[in-house]
């Protein structure tokens, strides 16, 4: 076998034996994305699932505050039918403006806040609130190293070829941005 051909086979086991890596350290990132976003739809679950119990806690104290409970029921819908994360996040967005309007009214009724059923499911979606933001971040630290493998030479030849494709990062909303306006 002549020296070129010897050279030209080492590069092509070289360049495959790197694809490889490459292609198992793209599954790797690629798969604790996947698992990081599922935590933070286990979270998101986990809030609506406690929005009817606290919905019906105050319900029947404050019936002119129906819009909110309707702008509640809509956001959860949007949420069930979005397909993509960024759609999920835009319907996430919208329960956590309401619930957030739910919450400045809350404060005006007295008798409801010394309500222990209401204090318990109060707390216990305050703790889902700060698990959702703990698993967005986390989830955001997942990604990170997923887009710059895609992004960086050579790898990213590899990612385009076995159809990696970068994630989009959670973002804050210009809309939960914003201060909960409540007006009477």
């Amino acid at each position: 076998m002549k020296k070129s051909t010897k050279i030209i086979l080492a590069a092509v086991v070289i360049v495959l034996i790197y694809g490889f890596i490459s292609y198992n350290g793209l599954v790797t990132l690629n798969e604790g994305a996947d698992a990081q976003w599922a935590q933070v739809e286990t979270q998101y679950q986990r809030r609506f699932d406690l929005i009817p119990n606290l919905v019906n806690s105050v319900q029947g104290i404050f019936a002119q505050e129906q819009k909110i409970f309707g702008d509640l029921a809509d956001a959860r819908s949007r949420y069930a039918n979005a397909g993509t994360p960024n759609e999920k996040a835009s319907a996430a967005s919208q329960v956590e403006t309401s619930l957030g309007r739910l919450l400045v009214v809350v404060e005006n009724y007295p008798q409801l806040k010394a309500n222990e059923n209401f204090k318990l499911l109060q707390e216990e979606l305050a703790g889902t609130e700060s698990k959702i933001a703990y698993a967005r971040q986390f989830y955001n630290d997942n990604v990170m190293p997923l887009n710059q493998a895609i992004q960086s030479f050579p790898t990213n030849f590899f990612a385009k070829l076995f159809g990696f494709k970068e994630r989009e990062f959670f973002q804050t909303t210009q809309e939960e941005k914003k201060a909960v306006k409540v007006e009477f």
